[in-house]
């Protein structure tokens, strides 16, 4: 499966496109939606986008933001589909995304979310989901507001029914 339309725009909000580098939450320099420079990002002060190298020391254009999110989508992607062995819908597989985008793939793979899952049990999706709330402060777990508001809107994207 593949992240659809809908759920990159909702990715896109939820993360937000910042078209400058910035440091997330934990500290690490970022840039468009989500985009963890890596060390060779960093010291070239290049981001290769579709195979083309961008500058991005005076920023991206919103397009190049979108079309870095669908580069770094596809392993968060293939990750969700190596990982999960029960069949998805769309909403279910795009709110699997965002959540992978968020926590990692490491993240997704060893979760108890992904356990209960593929032992058939979705109504506790949402439930692992609301677990994934907090961000850590000199090494003590504290809630985030805005995990809590992005876990309750994949929460939604999970459970709402593809027509």
């Amino acid at each position: 499966m593949r992240l659809s339309d809908n759920g990159r725009e909702l990715l896109a909000a939820w993360e937000s496109v910042k078209l400058q580098v910035y440091n997330d939450q934990a500290g690490y320099p970022t840039i468009g939606v989500g985009h963890k420079l890596n060390p060779e990002e960093l010291e070239s002060g290049m981001i290769f986008i579709n195979k083309n190298a961008v500058t991005y020391k005076n920023g991206l254009t919103y397009q190049q933001a979108l079309d870095l999110l669908a580069q770094d989508v596809i392993y968060r992607e293939s990750a969700v589909n190596r990982y999960v062995r029960v069949p998805l819908n769309q909403n279910q597989f795009d709110a699997l995304v965002s959540f992978a985008f968020n926590v990692g793939i490491r993240g997704l793979s060893t979760s108890t979310l992904l356990k209960k899952l593929n032992a058939g049990q979705y109504d506790q999706v949402p439930v692992q989901l609301m677990k994934w709330i907090y961000e850590h402060h000199n090494g003590v777990p504290v809630v985030s507001q805005g995990l809590v508001n992005r876990r309750s809107k994949e929460v939604t994207l999970w459970n709402t029914p593809v027509e």
